[in-house]
């Protein structure tokens, strides 16, 4: 597979938690550099990460990250806050207590409110696919689809596993025509990538594609 075709559907991803401005602005000039489908960042740095790159980036941002278990009002807020500030795509973490509880109501409800406030924004479901069963991960399908949101995605990258072929392929055998997938964590090398794109995946979500191909550059 094409490496531009790879990088091109890269979420290009700095979520931890010391990471500085400085770091973030490496972050920019790499995705502007490798034309990365987005950068996805911490929203305290949305607003600065636009002034910085102006348009030349899709900037993705994270709400009711990493536990997904705040109130519906908070993350309707994180996100209204986040797209003030500039973002361009919004990725959101389910309450997956409420999941658990098989209150699959609460959970429709609380994706569609997002997406309302999203708008024409790109909105993708984190469902933190290693915390869950086969049958609560096709269950987050059909709600997925149900709630108009863009994406479902697999994992935030900070829980017990990330991203698997399986569930890449579960995905797309479960979710609606309209739902595109995207895998994310532990995504660690270009075969990796290529892998989870042959199997349905037209987003991946992070941070080493990008510097594997700029140590193969300074070789």
């Amino acid at each position: 597979m094409d490496i531009e075709k790879i990088l091109s559907a890269c979420d290009h991803t700095l979520l931890l938690q010391d990471a500085t401005w400085e770091e973030i602005k490496g972050i920019c000039d790499d995705a502007i550099k490798y034309k990365t489908a987005s950068i996805c960042i911490p929203p305290c740095y949305v607003k600065m990460a636009r002034e910085y790159a102006k348009d030349k980036i899709k900037i993705c941002t994270v709400i009711g990250f990493p536990n997904g278990n705040m109130t519906t009002e908070t993350k309707v807020f994180e996100t209204e806050d986040a797209l003030k500030n500039g973002a361009d795509e919004i990725d959101m973490v389910i309450n997956i207590g409420m999941l658990k509880a098989k209150d699959y109501d609460y959970v429709l409800s609380e994706i569609k409110q997002i997406k309302k406030a999203c708008g024409s924004k790109i909105l993708k479901v984190i469902i933190e696919t290693c915390l869950l069963t086969d049958e609560e991960k096709v269950k987050m399908c059909e709600l997925v689809t149900d709630s108009g949101a863009d994406y479902i995605k697999t994992s935030t990258g900070f829980s017990t596993a990330g991203a698997t072929i399986e569930d890449v392929k579960l995905f797309s055998k479960n979710v609606g025509k309209d739902v595109r997938i995207k895998a994310a964590g532990g995504i660690g090398s270009i075969e990796d990538a290529e892998e989870f794109m042959k199997e349905g995946a037209t987003r991946l979500g992070t941070s080493r594609i990008v510097k594997i191909v700029k140590a193969s550059e300074e070789k």
